[in-house]
Parts: structure tokens; sequence; C-alpha cells
């Protein structure tokens, strides 16, 4: 019974899948972190452009 015990403890291979899952969940929240910025970052760009296409107004026309 006591080397059931002490295999048991010894054994890490659960604790390496959860140390895996903990690097993936990491990386995903990166990304989801990056990409939600990326999208203000375009989102904002794109306003920009749009005020700045508004307020150039209408081309003259030549007589």
């Amino acid at each position: 019974m006591s080397k059931l015990i002490s295999r048991f403890y010894k054994d890490e291979s659960g604790a390496t899948a959860i140390e895996y899952g903990l690097i993936a969940a990491l990386i995903a929240l990166a990304i989801m972190v990056g990409a939600g910025a990326l999208g203000n970052a375009l989102n904002n760009k794109f306003n920009d452009i749009a005020t700045a296409v508004k307020d150039s107004g209408p081309a003259a026309k030549p007589d």
C-alpha cells in the first residue's frame, strides 16, 4: 500500500497537463487582448478617415 501511495505522490503527469493548460489559457488571453487593442486602433483610424472625408466637402465644379 505504501508503494502505491509513494508512486501516486511522485507522479507528475497531471501537473504537466495543468501547466500546459495554463500556458494555453495565457496565450489565448494575450491574443484576445491584442486583437481587441488592434480592433480599437483600426476603428479609431477609420473614424478619423471618415471625418476627414466628410469635412472636405464636395469638390468645386470648374466653370
